[in-house]
């Protein structure tokens, strides 16, 4: 956790052994949590019953727990792979891009989502990961847009394709579809996004970007130069004319502005 605490005002490149340690380990939490998604689902075919009731259950003693369970259950293998990859990937880009306040955001959101498919949603068990997908990938993009950052904005979109419909699941159109859980984890993200606004993550620059501000460094080194050249050129020649015209005209005729 300590290599999380670097932090400079003005970053620059990491030592390229301290990135690789940071890099594996953005890669290790989300595994583990989608290593624990498969074994409760494994464990729930092996024995041929259903954990549905850890799921979320709106305005429900009962669906309490699944505010913090729900995202391990899941409808089958096909839900539950469509749910593995883009959290593991939207997981991966929190950890790393923020770094010592990831578990905090992932926290908020992750408890956010639930708490507002509990007091929002309709009465019907409400499981999967989705609702942690669609909160991460709202932060991500909004993210990207508040900050500029081309690198959230173009994975965000990525997930957004692999995904598949990621925008039309947040509307009740399928009955079978949590969308409540879908709209209140992209509503919690984007609140999020907005909240850590002035959180500056770390952002090393492209080569192209470095080659440009190169470029205009030198371009802008020398404009001072040509224009002394130019003023001095135009300096020399107007006290050339005003020698020739001194030598042809009265001085008495020079105004005090020193016009003529």
């Amino acid at each position: 956790m300590g290599i999380f605490n670097y932090y400079p005002s003005n970053p620059k490149k990491l030592d390229p052994e301290l990135e690789k340690r940071i890099f594996i380990h953005s890669l290790i939490f989300p595994a583990a949590f989608v290593f624990v998604f498969w074994i409760v689902e494994i464990i729930e075919q092996a024995l041929g019953s259903t954990f549905v009731y850890l799921g979320v259950y709106p305005l429900h003693l009962k669906g309490l727990p699944g505010i913090l369970f729900s995202p391990f259950i899941h409808s089958g293998f096909d839900h539950l792979i469509s749910n593995s990859i883009p959290f593991f990937i939207l997981m991966f880009m929190l950890i790393y891009f923020y770094r010592r306040i990831s578990y905090r955001i992932f926290i908020q959101m992750y408890l956010l989502a639930g708490i507002c498919v509990w007091l929002a949603g309709r009465e019907a068990w409400h499981i999967g990961a989705s609702g942690v997908v669609y909160a991460m990938a709202a932060f991500h993009f909004v993210s990207g847009i508040i900050r500029n950052d081309v690198r959230l904005l173009t994975l965000s979109v990525v997930v957004v394709f692999l995904y598949g419909g990621m925008v039309w699941g947040m509307f009740p159109i399928n009955p079978d579809v949590s969308w409540e859980g879908h709209l209140w984890g992209a509503v919690s993200g984007v609140v999020l996004a907005f909240y850590y606004r002035k959180y500056i993550i770390r952002r090393d620059k492209f080569d192209w970007e470095e080659e440009e501000e190169e470029e205009v460094g030198s371009d802008q080194s020398q404009l001072p130069e040509q224009e002394e050249e130019e003023v001095g050129s135009d300096q020399s020649e107007s006290e050339d004319s005003a020698e020739k015209k001194g030598k042809n005209q009265n001085p008495g005729n020079v105004s005090h502005t020193g016009e003529f």
